[in-house]
């Protein structure tokens, strides 16, 4: 059953994206999902209200990355409820995977990634879109930036945060105090550029996607804001820190081979 929703949603996309084509959403909300049933039927009717309540065109995307539970059944229901909101399936791959997945296939001027458990509160998403922001080309969440304000972190955990971007600085990503947080913007002038050329498919996608940002030259903002841990979270942290560390060398090494020179669309490393 689960494969036949895939393909039907797919197979929608592809429609829908023909035929829409001359009219654009303003804004993409892309979120990936994997083994998410519980967290998504609380947080999409969130995602839903707070889309109904704007203005302007949305669409949202759910990537079900290779889930093993009932994920694409729940989003496939949502579905037949939002008009706005589709299912994409793809085999598991990892959380940077299902995200180069939806990115390549937002339409908005905008396109937004947030995280399925909804750690930042939806309606915080307007802080990184005009008229609040403007002449941006990335913008991150920040849980670091002056005005950010995290809720009920344990203290080990914000530690080992805090290390992890201490090593970003010193191997890949200069500047920014907070490359990790799960709800980021980018206009659509690099959304392609960017995504086309990631590698990374796992966690460590962020890092990779910032390099590139900045050896392009584009502006990146940090936004602050209000951030509520969850103890469900799907990193491990020992475990995925090691291999985001091990994705920041192979983003160094994929720079000095000159990878990221050219205008390819290069194969995933292997997911985490």
């Amino acid at each position: 059953m689960r494969c036949q929703i895939c393909r039907y949603n797919l197979f929608n996309v592809e429609k829908s994206a023909i035929n829409k084509r001359a009219k654009s959403p303003f804004l993409t909300i892309v979120v990936p999902a994997y083994n998410e049933e519980s967290r998504l039927s609380q947080t999409l009717p969130k995602i839903a209200e707070f889309v109904n309540a704007q203005e302007y065109e949305t669409e949202v995307l759910v990537v079900d990355d290779g889930s093993t539970d009932r994920t694409a059944d729940v989003v496939a229901d949502f579905t037949k409820q939002y008009l706005f909101m589709r299912l994409i399936c793809v085999e598991h791959g990892g959380k940077g995977h299902a995200i180069k997945t939806g990115m390549l296939q937002a339409r908005g001027e905008f396109a937004f990634l947030c995280d399925a458990d909804l750690a930042m509160p939806i309606t915080e998403l307007p802080k990184f879109l005009p008229p609040q922001q403007n002449g941006f080309q990335v913008a991150i969440g920040s849980r670091e930036a002056k005005g950010a304000v995290r809720y009920n972190e344990p203290s080990y955990r914000h530690f080992m945060g805090r290390v992890y971007n201490w090593l970003v600085k010193m191997m890949a990503v200069q500047g920014f105090e907070d490359t990790q947080c799960g709800f980021k913007c980018f206009h659509r002038s690099v959304t392609y550029d960017l995504f086309s050329t990631q590698t990374i498919a796992g966690f460590g996608f962020d890092v990779e996607i910032l390099y590139l940002a900045q050896k392009r030259g584009y502006k990146i903002i940090e936004i602050p804001i209000h951030w509520y841990y969850q103890a469900e979270s799907k990193v491990h942290p020992i475990k995925d820190t090691i291999r985001m560390v091990q994705d920041m060398i192979t983003v160094r090494h994929n720079d000095r081979r000159g990878l990221y020179e050219k205008q390819l669309t290069p194969k995933l490393s292997p997911k985490n």
